[in-house]
């Protein structure tokens, strides 16, 4: 307890010297602390998603304002934060209507003691314009995959730092936001020589499997400098793909893994879900809660489609089915979703946010886990969802759309037409693929021909060599700039050093 200048005189210690410093220290221990940082992210013209994590049961105080002085702030009261939600607090703060930039400082207070605040964290957004302007996002995916965590001697997850020196107003996680399923060892011997020393938690130590252990793979993450400094300046938009689970997951699946006490790859996939929504400043509907897949409109021109190519899918297979339900990779609902969502778009470009790509074959062993299948005919299996997609685009008079993707650990740039495709009713259009952030490097893979895929330009690991670590080089995001006069949009692929690797130069089609 706090001792108040009364009881001291009442003990007979002139100034309370001997009591006045313990009782200061008494109070510190009770100031919660925010131990992940802040991040933002689900922004609207009006509205964004901010998020925070503590240490102990408490409620968080969130302050707004139009400048970083915090000038007129408004303060709002956010929700308790609970053991049963990981001590992670999310609120959607609404009411920003009219502001262009948004700063933001949170703080927690204990329960049962408003006194005890926590130290504040400071973050800031961007929200989408009403009018046109120059807009640069970034995209990549897979963090912290294959063995290769946090190497604080090596400065970290430095691909993160130089994200933020490209000063971008938001960004795309394309998914594999964890590596629930890669245990880590606190020291690799490199190719070279040289040892790679991770920072280990206890729930790196091994495959994830409770909830707590699904959140301590979030946790882990946010132990980075880099990323918590990124996060706290650089609004997100994140999705899902399968390493926040386990490999190569699909609904249904039961594990052939020593590794693993809990084989029911469903349950699983729920504790994942819950840990992922309950890290990530991702909005939730009441009427479809752990929903993921959603969209974004950012300005007149640019509007972003995130897809959930995970939840829906059916059983990894041959995938050369001519129908049925065992050919489902968007899902029904998803795939009718995205086309109702697009007709109606008045953005001038047409962002798909894609866990993985269309016409690079992803081997599941003897199956396939990707859309394509290494039969370069007519399209069969999940195939044939995408030609529905596709050939609904060009028969409704879609333009300006660009795919966005990461999952396969290297960059490159992919050209589609139908003049070098099976499959021809579609118009052409690019597929773009960046990543990893901090994983193994790999690559290149093979292209299917179904849609005519033609590679542009790539960049991988030598012939020979895989799962580069990330001090080799190896690792990339890819940069989108919007010219809010011309409409014009230059898509820039980049490597961990900020250095350009290639540059595609897009001019918007009218209708």
């Amino acid at each position: 307890m706090t001792l108040t200048r009364r009881d001291i005189l009442k003990l007979g210690l002139a100034g309370g010297t001997c009591l006045a410093a313990p009782a200061i220290v008494l109070a510190e221990s009770r100031r919660p602390v925010i131990t992940s940082g802040v991040m933002s992210g689900d922004m609207l013209t009006d509205r964004a998603m901010l998020w925070s994590r503590v240490d102990r049961p408490a409620r968080m105080r969130v302050e707004l304002a139009d400048n970083p002085a915090f000038r007129g702030a408004r303060q709002l009261l956010g929700p308790e934060t609970l053991p049963t939600s990981g001590l992670t607090a999310k609120l959607d703060a609404t009411g920003l209507g009219g502001m262009d930039e948004v700063h933001y400082r949170v703080r927690f207070a204990a329960l049962g003691d408003h006194r005890a605040v926590s130290e504040p964290v400071t973050g800031r957004l961007r929200l989408p314009p009403q009018t046109p302007r120059n807009v640069r996002f970034l995209w990549s995916g897979d963090t912290a995959g294959q063995g290769w965590g946090i190497d604080e001697s090596r400065g970290g997850m430095t691909t993160y730092a130089t994200m933020l020196d490209q000063h971008p107003d938001f960004f795309i996680h394309s998914g594999d936001t964890v590596y629930a399923d890669g245990p880590l060892e606190e020291r690799v011997e490199l190719a070279n020589g040289e040892t790679w020393r991770n920072l280990v938690t206890p729930e790196k130590r091994k495959v994830a499997e409770t909830l707590d252990e699904f959140r301590g793979q979030h946790a882990y993450n946010l132990l980075d400098a880099n990323v918590r400094r990124f996060n706290a300046d650089v609004p997100l938009l994140v999705q899902w793909d399968d390493h926040e689970t386990v490999n190569n997951w699909y609904p249904g699946e039961w594990l052939d893994d020593d590794r693993y006490t809990e084989k029911n790859v469903s349950l699983l996939a729920a504790r994942a879900r819950r840990a992922f929504l309950e890290y990530t400043p991702l909005r939730q509907r009441p009427e479809s809660p752990g929903r993921i897949h959603r969209r974004f409109a950012y300005g007149p021109s640019l509007e972003v489609f995130m897809l959930d190519m995970r939840t829906y899918r059916s059983a990894n297979s041959r995938n050369r089915q001519t129908g049925g339900d065992e050919t489902t990779f968007l899902g029904r609902s998803q795939l009718d979703w995205l086309l109702e969502s697009l007709r109606h778009s008045t953005a001038t470009w047409k962002i798909i946010a894609s866990d993985m790509p269309i016409g690079l074959i992803v081997r599941d062993g003897d199956h396939f886990e990707a859309v394509a299948n290494d039969d370069p005919g007519e399209p069969l299996g999940r195939e044939r969802e995408i030609a529905r997609l596709l050939q609904a685009l060009r028969d409704e008079r879609i333009h300006n759309v660009v795919w966005l993707t990461a999952d396969v650990h290297y960059t490159a740039a992919h050209h589609y037409s139908p003049e070098r495709a099976s499959f021809k009713a579609f118009d052409p259009f690019w597929e773009f693929v960046s990543g990893p952030l901090h994983a193994g490097t790999f690559g290149p893979g093979e292209l299917d021909a179904t849609f005519g895929p033609q590679v542009v330009f790539h960049k991988a690991p030598p012939e020979g060599q895989a799962n580069l670590p990330p001090s080799e080089g190896y690792q990339f995001f890819g940069q989108v700039d919007l010219d809010g006069e011309s409409e014009t949009l230059t898509v820039t692929l980049k490597d961990a050093a900020g250095q350009t690797l290639h540059r595609q130069v897009l001019d918007p089609v009218m209708a």
